[in-house]
This record gives C-alpha cells, structure tokens and sequence, in this order.
C-alpha cells in the first residue's frame, strides 16, 4: 500500500515592501535599535562637545577616558578642542563594526533586510563588504586590540572612583562605573573577533602550545558569545547612564551618595 502525501495548500508569497505572512511584531527590534541608535549618537555628539562638566572628584565619564591631556599634559597641550575627540573614535569604531552591530543597523536603519521572512523595501545588489564604506567593516579586529586596552583604562577608572579626597570610600558613581567596566568587559571578552583570535585556525587544540589553557578560554569566550547581542545593549545603557551621572553630579543637579 503505498501513502500519498497529503496537499498542504501554500499561501502565495506576499509582494511588495515590507510584506509578510509573520504574526508578530517583528518591526519593534528594529524601531527600539533606531530610537536607541538615534538619542545615543545625539547624546554622544552633544556630550563630547560640551568640554565640560564630564568629571566630578573622582569620578571621570567613560566618553571621555584615558583623559589623555590629563595624563600628557606636555604631550596634548596643544589640543585646543574636547579631549573626548582622540578617543572617543575607538570604542565608536569597534562597536560600529561589531558584527552583531551590523545586524542591527542593517535591519533597523537600511532595511536589509527588515527581518527574516520580510520582503525588502527595493531590489538591491549587495555586493558584500567588498566596496567602501562597508569594506572599512574589515578592520573590526584592529578595533578589537584597541578595546582590549580601554577596558584596562575602565578598570583603572573603578580604582580611580574609590579615592576620594579623605580616603578610600565607594559611592553612588563607583558603582556606576564599575557596572560601565563590568558590562564594557562583558561585551568585548564576548567578541566573535576575539573567539576568533583564540580559537580560530585550529583543527585540534592539543596540537598547538598552551593548548589546555587555550582551549578553556575559548570554552569561556565561546559561552559569553552566546549572550553577546545582549551585553552589547547593556553596555551602550552602561556607558550612557555613566556619563549622564557623572555629568549630573558635576552639574550640581544630583548629589553623589556616599555608601561607605
């Protein structure tokens, strides 16, 4: 006896921009990442311009660390503009060619596509990251090392925040600042890039040196990557509130609270 397959009728495949058969609010991901995209890049421009206001005691805003000119006060005496500006372009540049960054904006911003089972707007001819600008996604690795040192700076900033004036003592802003370190480490140690750097080109790790040491830090970069879209998110709300809080204080509109 032989079984003839049922006939599932198939609904025609829906045309035009944005068309889809999909339920669910598959647009909110990507109006939530262009309103977040838009009020950070808004806020970040206008706090790096501002020159001021961007460190209280000791507390110092992220936008603006390593404070070069304060550290190379002979070396950057020349600088006559934000210092923000010789640093804020790395963890810029790192999160912009971040691969699970590029999902967002290609999504939210381009429309490329909106979503999974979403027709897309236009026709295009992508031709990959061959072209510029997107050819400049490549040096996301180079941003990589880059990141890697400012998370050092982050920490040392943590150690910073706990030496005020009378002594060692933790307030409301170190803990802000140490959440915008944690979450900043999170995020870079979870990195495709790094799991790459560790693991990458091998086909077995007993054959190369270090190879039990090797292995157990990409088993803990490799879990990391799983929740990496999330840290990114965390930490760029970090980097924010850590900046708005410090500026607040030095503002005079919040009062730092002393814990211990």
């Amino acid at each position: 006896m032989i079984a003839h397959p049922s006939t599932v009728p198939v609904a025609p495949r829906p045309c035009g921009p944005f068309k889809t058969h999909r339920q669910d609010a598959w647009w909110g991901e990507n109006v939530f990442s262009l309103v977040t995209f838009a009020l950070f890049t808004v806020y970040t421009i206008w706090a790096v311009l501002q020159n001021t206001h961007y460190e209280w005691g000791p507390y110092l805003s992220p936008f603006y660390s390593p404070h070069l000119t304060a550290m190379f006060p002979e070396t950057f005496n020349w600088v006559k503009f934000s210092p923000a500006f010789l640093v804020i372009w790395m963890p810029l540049g790192f999160r912009a060619t971040c691969y699970f960054c590029r999902r967002v904006y290609h999504r939210a911003v381009f429309n490329d596509p909106a979503s999974c089972a979403v027709e897309l707007p236009k026709p295009i001819n992508y031709t990959g990251e061959k072209a510029f600008p997107f050819v400049l996604l490549n040096m996301h690795r180079y941003f990589l090392y880059l990141a890697l040192v400012l998370v050092v700076f982050h920490w040392s900033h943590v150690w910073q925040a706990t030496q005020f004036e009378d002594g060692f003592h933790v307030g409301l802003g170190t803990l802000v600042i140490t959440l915008d370190a944690l979450f900043l480490t999170l995020y870079v140690f979870s990195c495709h890039s790094l799991r790459h750097l560790i693991g990458g080109r091998l086909n077995h790790f007993s054959k190369s040196g270090c190879s039990q040491a090797k292995h157990t830090l990409w088993s803990v970069v490799s879990k990391l990557n799983e929740h990496h879209g999330k840290y990114f998110w965390i930490s760029l709300f970090a980097v924010w509130a850590a900046d708005a809080y410090v500026r607040l204080v030095a503002m005079g509109c919040l009062s730092d609270f002393r814990l211990f």
